[in-house]
């Protein structure tokens, strides 16, 4: 396999990166870096290429204007010429576009062979591969890294924005697959563009190489570095790292610890913006930013309780995760939005609780890891309060050390490579077997406690499953498609020809490419009729104390809330909806969750909708469910199976009467009911 990975902003080069040398090298060099390097690992992959702007500033060094760079002996960074030899920042890439497509239509037409597959990195590289892919017919998959509309809704519109998210709307369009790092970007970043397809997306969080991080010491040298800023050094430490840009927020880290009184006396703050020289030397946004730091530090009086050092070497960033957990502190994101955050793996590695943003990434870190909270970047007071929360309670900072140290092992990129390389050997590979038009039966599962649970009988399952090629096997779940998706993933299930999600709020279809999947609209237009969201969120917010679920777990046609111990919350919010007359499907399950949906969606009548469309006979459908939120599915069909590790009663109630109560947990249930019910129709 040759692989081609296009990137055009920042400085990029052999021999370590220099974080915040500009204010666009930054972490998505770093994954270009480390996901190309776990790549180069694999048998597969013969080479691959890394293609970059060339370019010569005296305020940089000039190993940035090589034509070549050699990374190892399967990798190489090639430049691109100009004739504009200067840097540019990522706002001007675009008036060097027609150049830079020119030297790369030359590159490839100069090569023995083409890649099989060309990764773009940031909005400017994804249009240099849709112009490339039009010209070549090279697939492309795309990461946005960070998203020109997130930024627009922060700091507001501008010609440079609208002209970014102009780039990005032709990227994400050409794009074959889009890799996201977070559910937030797939399902609510992605969703502002007119050319968004969910079923084009794959939710991969990036790999760390985390092995420096889990149990270093402070340095020396950082201790002496700090000491010139803290009088008292031994407090514990607030500890941010991020690049002095805007959207990493950093002035609302010092604003909230410089408002509270409290949380001034019981730690310090550590601000490590990258490396600078003099602040007039950098960049407008870089400067700007440091200097309005400065402003809140005299402001607010911090002398001697606020460290902000000019320069670190990438071999000091242990060290300083260390100092934090040594004094008993924690780390600070409060990026206005992140779009996976690296650094937060790093410092639950070194055994650091977190303070995070609730807008990105870390809302999936958080949620595996269970090491810290989130917060709104926009509520200094709130960054407050949750830092003195960690700080104040020593049970809960060796929960969150622990926990956080124990799960970031989850995030590794091994594991990232083997589902990312299965994704390139699809578009590589010619169309799979598409499901039959009129299969034989159908087969749908719930994941959580039904599909997954056991990787023994998730091994014999995928055994099972191949062996019935007359059997459409489906998955109807509560998650988000994405959310299932890599779920599914995890547990190695196999490829569903179609997925039922949010509780039967969205129907999704495998594509021939076997990779990615088409949204079913009419679908979505059938649960529109009737369906008043708003009306019911607002009458939920002001009539009853339930608290909503994570945003992410909200849809446009699901609304999802908490309701724990309360076994009446769902005929209460029936009989209260229907005082308003208000129409709307309410689900319960797992003694905690509470779902809304419109009166027509449900896992059952979504199962039906999708047996209809493969003209199936209504005896033909079997289902395989644990749950409350699996009952309308499992009474809806002829063939239903309720797996022995079932909850919520399933097994006595009177309308599920005709379903298989396997003796068998998880996978093993469902393949035992399988054959029971397709013996029993034989």
């Amino acid at each position: 396999m040759y692989s081609l990975h296009i990137a055009l902003q920042g400085c990029l080069k052999s021999g370590g990166i220099d974080y915040g040398v500009t204010a666009d090298t930054g972490g998505h060099i770093r994954y270009l870096l480390e996901l190309t390097e776990c790549s180069a690992a694999r048998s597969e992959v013969d080479r691959i290429d890394i293609l970059t702007r060339g370019f010569n500033d005296p305020r940089l060094e000039d190993s940035y204007s090589r034509r070549v760079d050699r990374l190892d002996e399967k990798r190489r960074i090639v430049r691109l010429k100009t004739t504009n030899d200067g840097y540019l920042s990522k706002e001007d890439m675009h008036q060097e576009h027609e150049e830079l497509l020119r030297a790369a239509r030359l590159y490839l037409r100069e090569l023995p062979r083409l890649p099989d597959v060309i990764h773009a990195h940031y909005a400017d590289a994804g249009r240099l591969a849709a112009d490339l892919k039009a010209e070549f017919g090279i697939p492309v998959v795309f990461t946005g890294h960070s998203l020109g509309r997130v930024k627009a809704h922060a700091s507001g519109p501008s010609p440079d924005l609208d002209r970014r998210i102009a780039i990005e709307e032709r990227a994400i369009e050409a794009a074959d697959i889009l890799i996201a790092s977070s559910r937030d970007e797939a399902e609510v970043q992605y969703a502002d563009y007119q050319a968004y397809d969910p079923g084009k997306i794959r939710v991969i969080p990036p790999g760390g190489d985390l092995d420096g991080f889990s149990g270093a010491r402070s340095t020396l040298a950082v201790r002496r570095q700090l000491r010139r800023f803290l009088v008292d050094p031994d407090k514990p430490a607030l500890l941010a790292i991020a690049r002095p840009v805007t959207k990493k927020n950093l002035a609302a880290l010092v604003e909230a610890f410089g408002r509270n009184t409290a949380l001034r006396e019981a730690a310090n703050l550590i601000v490590v913006a990258g490396t600078r020289g003099d602040i007039s030397a950098l960049e407008d946004e870089c400067a700007d930013n440091l200097r309005q730091l400065l402003e809140l530090i005299d402001r607010h009086d911090l002398y001697g309780q606020v460290a902000y050092p000019k320069s670190h070497s990438q071999s000091d960033i242990p060290s300083y995760y260390a100092y934090a957990r040594e004094t008993r502190g924690l780390f600070v994101n409060p990026a206005l939005n992140e779009p996976f955050g690296l650094t937060l793996l790093e410092a639950a590695a070194a055994g650091l609780p977190l303070v995070a943003t609730d807008s990105g990434g870390p809302n999936d870190i958080i949620e595996t890891c269970r090491n810290g909270l989130l917060v709104s970047p926009e509520d200094p007071d709130a960054i407050g309060r949750a830092c003195l929360d960690i700080l104040s309670s020593e049970e809960i900072w060796e929960e969150y050390s622990r926990q956080g140290a124990e799960a970031v092992r989850l995030f590794d990129w091994p594991a990232h490579c083997e589902e990312y390389h299965a994704l390139i050997r699809s578009l590589m590979s010619p169309p799979v077997a598409a499901p039959p038009e009129r299969p034989a039966a159908m087969l749908v599962c719930d994941i959580d406690n039904t599909l997954v649970g056991s990787g023994p009988a998730m091994d014999d399952f995928c055994r099972w499953q191949q062996d019935r090629r007359d059997l459409m096997f489906g998955i109807a779940t509560g998650r988000s498609f994405h959310s299932a998706q890599a779920v599914l993933n995890k547990a190695n299930a196999p490829n569903p020809a179609f997925i039922i999600a949010s509780v039967g709020a969205e129907i999704f279809y495998r594509r021939a490419n076997g990779a990615t999947y088409v949204r079913d609209d009419e679908w979505r237009t059938e649960l529109d009729r009737g369906w008043d969201r708003e009306a019911i969120r607002r009458l939920i917010a002001e009539e009853t104390d339930l608290r909503p679920q994570s945003y992410l777990e909200q849809r446009r046609h699901k609304l999802s809330y908490f309701a724990v111990d309360r076994p009446d919350a769902a005929s209460d919010l029936r009989a209260l909806l229907s005082k308003h007359g208000l129409a709307a499907t309410v689900i319960r399950s797992h003694d905690t969750y509470l779902d809304v949906l419109p009166m027509s969606a449900s896992k059952g009548a979504a199962v039906e909708w999708v047996r209809q469309r493969f003209g199936l006979p209504e005896n033909c459908v079997l289902a395989a469910g644990d749950s409350g939120n699996d009952v309308e599915m499992l009474r809806a069909v002829p063939m239903a199976i309720i797996v022995a590790n079932f909850s919520d009663g399933l097994a006595q109630r009177s309308d599920l009467g005709h379903a298989y109560v396997a003796r068998q947990n998880f996978a093993h249930g469902i393949i035992e009911g399988a054959e029971f019910h397709l013996s029993r129709r034989a």
